[in-house]
């Protein structure tokens, strides 16, 4: 309570001291901040797993007090006053080993606590570089640590420069694998992205274009579904002549759908027209029930050639089909034959 009460005092005065710029105030949240650090995760997570191996050793000692405790409880009755007191200072000297081991890690001043800071503190240092390089560019009064034993009573998400202090930590980080090239390009980078968050005029217009970007982009989007909707309906228009022509040419009524019919003579006409048109590059005549003898015999070489080769085929399967057919009736004269003989042969054995 007195550091918040000190903070307040020198936001207090500082306030009145700058009458011509406000108090800038920002907050980092370092927890969230070391979380965020791949090497750090790393780390701990190897730090924790040095933990559990601890908290094992921990459990061993403690079931093997328990055994020893158990057996002495059992025997007892059998046991001497002086082999009673050795056990149970055996007992003693282990539980304070337990404690003293478990200090040991576990403690205020334990490996976990203390190798947890050697593994922050290098981290910790580069954060606190950062955040004063930051709180110099853009000219910040106060920085508190959120995670710290400051009590925020309230903190705007507005005044919350972790993610911009992640951002710095991967960047320097990424810094000693670029050329110079590289490394100006990513200055330059940085430096649109502070102007962008420092000035509300060039955000709102960044937000307009990118406003006028998605409609430009939903437009081409409805076009090219339009688009594919014409061919679709291109392709069922064809299909529908098509098989209109088939019933003409097999004698079958294709019944109409109400909705496809046209909405006036003219619509009309230039369906016709189509049609008409459609038959004709078919190889088909234009009026009901004809068709032109010549137009029918009119083949392509290649069709020609298909057509020898389909029925040849047919005379070949036709002609084998009529030697299976009489080899089966043979075999079966043959079979009948033979039952024939089979059964006389019973007959004048009997007489």
């Amino acid at each position: 309570m007195k550091k918040l009460l000190f903070i307040l005092a020198l936001i207090t005065f500082s306030s009145q001291a700058q009458t011509a710029r406000g108090v800038k105030i920002g907050y980092i949240d370092m927890e969230y901040i070391l979380e965020k650090v791949p090497d750090y995760a790393e780390a701990n997570n190897q730090l924790e797993q040095k933990a559990q191996k601890w908290k094992q050793e921990i459990e061993v000692k403690k079931t093997e007090i328990t055994k020893l405790k158990d057996a002495l409880k059992t025997e007892r009755v059998l046991l001497t006053k002086e082999l009673i007191e050795e056990r149970e200072d055996e007992i003693s000297y282990l539980e304070k080993e337990l404690l003293d081991y478990q200090e040991k890690r576990f403690g205020p001043k334990g490996d976990l606590i203390i190798q947890k800071s050697v593994l922050i503190k290098p981290i910790q240092d580069q954060i606190f570089t950062i955040v004063q390089d930051v709180a110099e560019q853009r000219k910040y009064d106060f920085i508190f640590d959120k995670s710290s034993d400051l009590t925020m009573l309230f903190a705007a998400q507005k005044y919350d420069i972790s993610d911009f202090v992640v951002k710095k930590l991967s960047s320097s980080q990424k810094r000693e694998e670029m050329s110079k090239k590289q490394l100006k390009a990513l200055e330059a980078k940085e430096a649109l992205e502070e102007g962008v968050e420092e000035n509300p005029a060039f955000t709102e217009r960044q937000r307009i274009l990118d406003e006028k970007k998605a409609a430009r982009e939903k437009l081409i989007e409805e076009r090219k579904l339009a688009n594919e909707q014409k061919k679709a309906d291109a392709i069922a228009k064809r299909k529908k002549l098509l098989e209109e022509r088939d019933a003409k040419k097999n004698g079958t009524v294709i019944e109409k759908d109400p909705k496809e019919e046209p909405q006036d003579n003219q619509n009309s006409k230039e369906e016709k027209e189509e049609k008409e048109e459609e038959i004709t590059k078919e190889g088909e005549p234009t009026k009901e029930g004809e068709i032109k003898e010549e137009t029918k015999k009119k083949l392509t070489p290649a069709e020609i050639k298909q057509k020898a080769i389909d029925d040849r085929n047919k005379k070949l399967a036709d002609r084998k089909k009529a030697i299976e057919d009489k080899k089966k009736k043979i075999a079966e004269d043959k079979e009948a034959a033979k039952k024939a003989k089979e059964q006389k042969t019973e007959t004048e054995n009997k007489n």
